[in-house]
């Protein structure tokens, strides 16, 4: 019975009262540790809370720093973008003038080239190179270098308009980037932290190789407003060139085939003139010729008058010579006879001299006429051709100001 109540598994009561106060002491130290705990949490939590609170609001405000620099860039690059489509539609037009300018020089060098060919085929003494070919020559040479210059000119042309479209595609691509970051960055502003949706992205922290820095940022677009500002004043310089271009070109024209005109004018006008004394001059031969017929006439018929006498007289001298013996005297008679034969004889025969020496003239003055004839008709066909084919042919020629 004693050994039941002595078992020796029991502690002692010390030990009991011991263990009491180290489960006190544990319990206290592990509540002050808890309570410690407890109250760095909430200094944690609440110093997290404030940090996260800031740094999202400075996020948010660079952001939104980074959405108005998009907004700006962007209103940089549709402000170039409006300039350059402006410039370029303008552009076209001047091209479009460049093609009727060029367009408008063929008329008037085929006519000035016709004018020529035509005058080729003046005859004789007319066919000269006179002042008209001089100038129709030149016209020819001055509208071959017009339109040589115009041809370069478009040529210029289209290259700056395919530099504007080029720039304006760089601005469109710079501008369809912004528009997309833009947006990107106008649904980041929008996200809160109760914004539904909203996921964790562990790879979004990954720098990809193509990352640009903010000042390559800055640059790229800077590089295309530049290029747009330079192909804008390029396209400014340029239409004020063909403006230049064009009305130099059209005074040249103008000029030059007024020049041709008066040529025309003066070589008409001379040519007229020519013509009228020539025409004087075979109104006079003809009235010549007409003269000189009646002469003849009149000789002819003075040395028929001639005939009756002289056989008269021989009929006499042929009668006398039968007179017998001594009546065959050389008296004064048979003398005056002898002479008046003689004188008859040299005088039919003076007519004679002056009949062939009419004749001569006659035929003289139908060359002359004959001549004169033919340069009248050298005349009326220079005048066809000048006054008739060019002239006319050039009233259609019309040179307009671009």
């Amino acid at each position: 019975m004693a050994r039941l109540l002595q078992d020796p598994s029991k502690l002692h009561p010390s030990e009991w009262h011991t263990a009491n106060r180290m489960q006190r002491a544990s319990t206290e130290s592990q509540k002050s540790r808890s309570e410690c705990m407890i109250a760095e949490s909430w200094r944690l939590v609440d110093e997290i809370e404030k940090t996260t609170q800031k740094t999202q609001s400075d996020v948010n405000k660079k952001l939104e720093q980074r959405r108005d620099e998009i907004k700006f860039w962007k209103q940089e690059l549709d402000n170039k973008l409006d300039q350059i489509v402006h410039e370029t539609e303008i552009l076209l037009t001047f091209k479009n003038r460049l093609e009727r300018a060029l367009e408008g020089c063929k008329e008037p060098l085929v006519i000035a080239q016709k004018c020529l060919l035509y005058r080729q085929k003046r005859v004789g003494i007319d066919l000269v190179h006179d002042e008209v070919e001089q100038e129709l020559l030149k016209e020819a040479e001055v509208i071959q270098g017009v339109i040589a210059l115009l041809g370069r000119t478009l040529e210029q042309t289209n290259e700056q308009i395919r530099r504007n479209r080029s720039a304006k595609y760089n601005l469109d691509m710079d501008l369809k980037d912004k528009f997309t970051a833009l947006t990107i960055d106008d649904y980041c502003a929008s996200l809160t932290n109760d914004t539904p949706h909203i996921i964790y992205a562990d790879n979004a922290m990954k720098l990809e190789g193509n990352f640009v820095s903010p000042e390559d940022w800055i640059d790229f677009s800077n590089i295309n407003v530049e290029k747009a500002d330079k192909q804008r004043n390029n396209s400014l310089a340029l239409k004020a060139l063909i403006n230049s271009i064009l009305s130099q070109t059209a005074n040249d024209m103008r000029k030059q085939c007024e020049m041709v005109n008066n040529a025309f004018r003066n070589r008409v006008k001379e040519v007229k003139d020519a013509k009228h004394k020539l025409e004087t001059l075979l109104a006079m031969v003809m009235d010549e010729t007409a003269s000189q017929e009646k002469n003849i006439a009149a000789l002819k018929k003075a040395i028929a008058d001639k005939e009756g006498p002289v056989k008269v007289a021989q009929t006499r001298l042929e009668a006398r010579n039968h007179r017998p013996n001594v009546e065959l005297c050389y008296d004064t008679v048979h003398s005056s006879l002898m002479r008046e034969v003689h004188e008859i004889t040299k005088n039919i025969q003076r007519l004679k001299d002056a009949l062939a020496q009419a004749e001569i003239e006659l035929k003289g003055l139908s060359r002359r006429q004959l001549s004169l004839e033919e340069e009248i008709k050298v005349k009326e066909n220079t005048l066809y051709i000048d006054e008739v084919l060019c002239m006319q042919m050039r009233e259609s020629v019309c040179i307009n100001n671009y």
